[in-house]
């Protein structure tokens, strides 16, 4: 079963002089569950080159961590990623799912409650929630769903949901509450001094909300 709790996105401009590959292993030893490797500026063959790395590293994990390809299809299938990540202006679903069949993982990210529908119509296999609060690590984004957003969404579809934007060791447990099932965070680790030591933190935070969820439902 896909676990999306703790949701790694890359962003090498973000990492203080630190390798994707160096923030990847430290998040994975703090407890990560999937990682997306985003690239925005690389050529194709960097982003090849890096998603190879990547892959191996989580390959080398003994609990399996699924590696989601940001945007790119075509650097997804060569090399062997589990899955693809799309925005609303990336190729629509209809035609990654077509091309792949269900032999990969699609994300789609949601912006409104409608988006949210049409990619539950169209065969998603989870939400991206975007953005959840306001983050200057997009910029080409809606505005801030909050988490009113988050339960509209989640009355409106019965998808797994990963709210991202803005999102921290702060904040992270509201999300979760409002339901979500899961976070992608950027910054709060990949910028973090100890990125171990980050995802260890949030891991605990969303863990910590899950248990005591459960115990109230008995």
């Amino acid at each position: 079963m896909l676990n999306l709790s703790l949701y790694l996105v890359t962003d090498r401009t973000l990492a203080r002089g630190r390798s994707t590959i160096e923030i990847v292993a430290a998040a994975v030893r703090g407890g990560v569950t999937c990682v997306q490797l985003r690239e925005k500026h690389a050529s194709t063959r960097e982003f090849i080159q890096e998603a190879r790395a990547v892959k191996t590293l989580l390959d080398s994990q003994q609990t399996k961590i699924p590696l989601i390809i940001n945007d790119r299809l075509d650097v997804a299938l060569a090399v062997g990623a589990d899955g693809v990540h799309l925005g609303q202006r990336d190729m629509p679903l209809a035609d990654a799912r077509r091309l792949v069949g269900k032999t990969m993982i699609i994300g789609i990210s949601a912006e409104s409650v409608d988006d949210a529908r049409a990619a539950d119509a169209e065969d998603a296999d989870y939400l991206g929630i975007s953005p959840v609060y306001a983050t200057p690590t997009k910029t080409d984004t809606a505005p801030p769903l909050g988490l009113d957003g988050i339960r509209a969404i989640r009355a409106a579809v019965s998808l797994p949901l990963v709210g991202i934007g803005g999102i921290n060791l702060a904040n992270v447990a509201p999300v979760i509450r409002a339901g979500a099932n899961g976070v992608a965070v950027v910054s709060a680790i990949v910028s973090a001094a100890c990125p171990t030591t980050a995802a260890a933190d949030l891991k605990q935070q969303i863990d910590s909300f899950r248990t005591e969820k459960l115990h109230g439902n008995r």
